[in-house]
C-alpha cells in the first residue's frame, strides 16, 4: 500500500557531518539548496560548470567548484543535471570518485531506469523528486506551506538509505506536506506517460478546437481567450488538485456542470475505443524503452528532428496567433 511521510517521521540529524553535494545549481538545485541552507544544513557544497548557474551560485554564497571536485568532497551527491547530459558526465565527472557508502541521490528516475546511469554496487542510490517546479519548490517552502514529493530507494548498501531520504525530504520542505514513497521505475514511467499521452492529448485537443472554431467564424482572439489565454484553465487546474477532478465543478454555474457532465460521459462511453489505443502505444514505448532508444539516437546525430519540432512550433497558426494577440494587448 502506499505510504506517505510527514515531519514527524524525518530526522535531519542523519545528514549531520554528511558532506552535500549539489551537481546542477538549476532551477531545481538551487531552489533545494536555499532550501535546506534555510532548514540548517551547512555543509552543502555546488558543482556546476562555469556557465550563469556558477556565478548565480557564487553570488548565492556557496562554496562553488567544479563537478568533479564536488563529487569527489561529497558524501551525499545530487544528481540535478538534465537527463540528456547526465551520463556523461557521471561517467567522467563523478563515478571515479565514488566511495563506499556514498548516496547517489535523484531526482527523476530515467536514467536509472534504462540503465544510461549504473552506479557500483557500494553505494546508495534513492531518488527525491519533488512534484513541483524549481520556483514552486522555494516558494512553498518559503511560503511555510511545502510541496509533495516522490521518494524511493534503488539500492541500500549503507542500510540508512531511507533515513537519509527522508531526512533530505524534510531538509528541503517536502515532508511538510508529505512525501510519498513509490517504485524508482514507477517515478519513470508515469511521468514520461504525463509526457509522451497526457499532455500530448491536451494540446492536440486545444489545437484541433481552435482550428474548428476558426472555421465556423470565430476570431482568434476570441477562442484563445476563452480557451486560456484568460487564465481560466489555471484556476481550474488549482481548483482540482484542491477538491477533486469533478468536485471542482461545483465552482462553475450550474448550466456549466451539466454540460460538463454530461458530455464527459458521453465522451467516455463513445470515444474510449478512439483514445486508449494512444494510451496503449505511448505505454508501450516507454515500458519497452523504445522512446528512450528513440531520443538517445535523436541526440547522437545533432537532433535535427527535435530542432524542427520546434521550427514547426514558431511557424504554428496557433503560435502566430498568440503572437499577435499579445502585440496588440501590448498597445
Amino acid at each position: 500500500m502506499p505510504r506517505y511521510y510527514y515531519d514527524s517521521d524525518a530526522d535531519i540529524n542523519h545528514l549531520k557531518d554528511k558532506v552535500i553535494s549539489i551537481i546542477g545549481y538549476g532551477n531545481q538545485g538551487r531552489a533545494q539548496a536555499l532550501n535546506m541552507r534555510d532548514s540548517g544544513i551547512k555543509n552543502i557544497i555546488i558543482g556546476n560548470q562555469k556557465d550563469s548557474s556558477f556565478d548565480q551560485a557564487c553570488e548565492d554564497g556557496w562554496e562553488v567548484m567544479s563537478i568533479a571536485e564536488a563529487a569527489k568532497k561529497g558524501d551525499i551527491i545530487f544528481m540535478l543535471l538534465p537527463d540528456e547530459v547526465a551520463p556523461e558526465i557521471y561517467k567522467k565527472d563523478i563515478h571515479p570518485y565514488l566511495k563506499p557508502k556514498d548516496v547517489l541521490n535523484f531526482a527523476s528516475g530515467y536514467n536509472i531506469t534504462y540503465h544510461l546511469i549504473e552506479p557500483p554496487s557500494f553505494v546508495d542510490i534513492i531518488m527525491l523528486a519533488p512534484r513541483m517546479i524549481g520556483d514552486g519548490v522555494r516558494e512553498m517552502y518559503r511560503k511555510g506551506e511545502g510541496f509533495p514529493s516522490f521518494i524511493s530507494i534503488k539500492q541500500d548498501f549503507s542500510g540508512t538509505a531511507k533515513d537519509v531520504c527522508l531526512a533530505l525530504a524534510k531538509a528541503i520542505g517536502s515532508t511538510k506536506k508529505g512525501v510519498l514513497e513509490i517504485d524508482f521505475d514507477h517515478e519513470t514511467y508515469l511521468d514520461l506517460f504525463t509526457e509522451l499521452a497526457t499532455f500530448p492529448l491536451i494540446i492536440s485537443i486545444l489545437k484541433m478546437v481552435f482550428e474548428f472554431e476558426q472555421s465556423k467564424g470565430f476570431a482568434i482572439d476570441e477562442i484563445l481567450q476563452e480557451l486560456y489565454l484568460s487564465k481560466e484553465p489555471a484556476i481550474i487546474f488549482s481548483r482540482i488538485a484542491e477538491v477533486g477532478l469533478l468536485r471542482q465543478l461545483k465552482f462553475h454555474s450550474r448550466t456549466s456542470q451539466y454540460g460538463h457532465l454530461s458530455r464527459s460521459l458521453y465522451i467516455q462511453n463513445n470515444y474510449k475505443q478512439l483514445i486508449w489505443p494512444i494510451l496503449e502505444k505511448a505505454f508501450d514505448e516507454i515500458i519497452n524503452g523504445d522512446f528512450a532508444s528513440e531520443w538517445i539516437q535523436e541526440q547522437s546525430v545533432g537532433c535535427p528532428k527535435f530542432k524542427k519540432l520546434w521550427d514547426n512550433v514558431n511557424k504554428d497558426p496557433i503560435t502566430l496567433a498568440e503572437d499577435s494577440i499579445n502585440e496588440s494587448l501590448k498597445k
